[in-house]
């Protein structure tokens, strides 16, 4: 069985192509999806979250250009470390929720409607994950629906609520809203693979979450009301690989917020 393609541009859609990059690890799967998007007969691209400052990935994708916009999912480093010097081999605008992360552009917003090169972006607020989180709905020519999740919706497995930055009621919330695409809204996601239908994994996200809701709620009532967020993990998590546990304990930090009301 081969590995991963690193390095190479992988056609997923008519407008969407994917360039892996080399950072695998239990937390981004394979590594980082940097996707590269163009309406057929277009020069120009869009790029989707350039990833770390990895000069070999970073000139990659830039190769694949001209680059008339580079896009932000979050602001985390897998995504966005390397987004200032991908600008400064592009010359490129970067855009994102979080201002710090703007470059020679305006900060997106919900709503917010971008176009270039040939294709139509409407962003989608996702918080959760991150509090600075988006999804991008993607239409073109040629192309079905499909929206960029970056780490809301992963190609494999669940996400982490990155604690405190990132909330649980929050996230449920855009789990709601990318539950109500339309059916056969393809995932194109920050990590693993793209998926076929939006609206039916967000539903599986939603049933995990209340599942582990659930499991945190009967691990209070053995352990008492005050159990620390560690406790909680080795008892709701004990089948879980132990090198995930820290991962894990950001998730029930943010899930012990939520039922506490913080």
């Amino acid at each position: 069985m081969s590995g991963p393609a690193y390095g190479v541009l992988r056609p997923v859609t008519p407008l969407a192509s994917v360039l892996l990059a080399e950072n695998p690890s239990p937390m981004t799967l394979e590594g980082t999806n940097t996707w590269v998007l163009r309406a057929p007969g277009e020069e120009a691209c869009v790029v989707v979250d350039p990833g770390e400052e990895d000069e070999e990935h970073l000139r990659r994708v830039a190769a694949h250009g001209p680059v008339a916009l580079v896009l932000l999912t979050h602001r985390h480093h897998d995504h966005a470390g390397g987004a200032r010097r991908f600008a400064e081999l592009t010359g490129a605008p970067v855009r994102a929720l979080d201002p710090s992360l703007v470059l020679g552009s305006e900060a997106l917003g919900d709503g917010d409607v971008v176009s270039a090169a040939g294709v139509e972006l409407r962003v989608v607020a996702t918080p959760g994950h991150t509090s600075d989180s988006l999804s991008f709905l993607l239409d073109g020519p040629g192309a079905g629906p499909a929206v960029l999740t970056g780490d809301t919706i992963l190609g494999r497995g669940t996400t982490v609520i990155s604690h405190p930055d990132g909330a649980l009621g929050p996230y449920l919330g855009s789990l709601r809203r990318l539950a109500d695409l339309p059916s056969g809204t393809a995932v194109l996601p920050g990590h693993g693979p793209e998926l076929p239908d939006a609206p039916a994994v967000a539903a599986e996200y939603l049933a995990h979450r209340e599942e582990r809701l659930q499991q945190v709620r009967s691990a209070l009532e053995v352990l008492g009301p005050d159990a620390t967020p560690r406790q909680v993990v080795e008892l709701v998590y004990a089948d879980v690989d132990r090198s995930l546990w820290p991962a894990a304990e950001l998730s029930v930090r943010a899930q012990l917020d939520h039922l506490r009301g913080c």
